[in-house]
């Protein structure tokens, strides 16, 4: 009785230390933090949270969905087409990461309106002319209003939502938030600091480094 008692309590070990040695090789990879909640699944890897898939119309009309962003990093922010706060700032400063990234075939931009009766896919053309919006690069979207808030709160973790109580009607963040290939929140940077944006155009390089 004692031998198999030992024996399991060695074979728990074993599984323990193997299984932290499986954890610290996994964070040792990522050259960045992930944002969000995390689980651990039955066989002991760590499950991240993700951004679901999302089905939303760019400026040229065309539908953007998560088989645009496979296999591609990316960067997402919301915004709306008449703000005349943050948003302009915002794209002026997402105009910098697009120059820096304009070679790299495996990056995207997304910026999701939190004003889609207003911001047709007319009116994000006319928008992304004046920032300079590379096609298949930089994609204005719009879509359900409720289908584009869920996925402002649920996936990216930011606040998007229409408040008549304010100047220009609308509550929406000013985070910059970078996605990585498996579609997890890799940073979150403040898109009217230039420091900031800095910092974003430094982690963009380093992600692409991560195996």
């Amino acid at each position: 009785m004692t031998l198999n008692k030992n024996k399991t309590i060695l074979l728990a070990v074993v599984a323990l230390f193997t299984f932290a040695c499986n954890q610290k090789k996994e964070e040792k990879k990522l050259l960045l933090p992930v944002i969000g909640g995390k689980t651990v699944s039955a066989t002991g890897n760590t499950v991240y949270h993700t951004i679901k898939d999302f089905s939303l119309l760019n400026q040229y009309k065309e539908i953007v969905t998560q088989q645009n962003t496979q296999n591609k990093i990316y960067v997402a922010n919301f915004f709306f087409a008449t703000c005349q706060s943050i948003c302009p700032a915002m794209s002026n400063q997402l105009g910098r990461v697009q120059q820096a990234e304009k070679d790299n075939a495996d990056f995207l931009i997304l910026s999701h309106t939190v004003n889609p009766m207003h911001d047709t896919a007319e009116v994000l053309f006319e928008y992304a002319g004046k920032y300079g919006a590379i096609k298949n690069k930089w994609h204005f979207l719009t879509g359900d209003k409720k289908a584009i808030y869920s996925l402002a709160k649920e996936d990216y973790l930011v606040n998007a939502l229409e408040d008549d109580g304010t100047p220009e009607g609308f509550i929406h963040s000013e985070a910059l938030l970078l996605i990585d290939k498996q579609k997890r929140i890799r940073g979150i940077y403040d898109g009217t600091d230039s420091l900031q944006v800095n910092k974003l155009i430094s982690d963009i390089s380093i992600l692409k480094t991560e195996k």
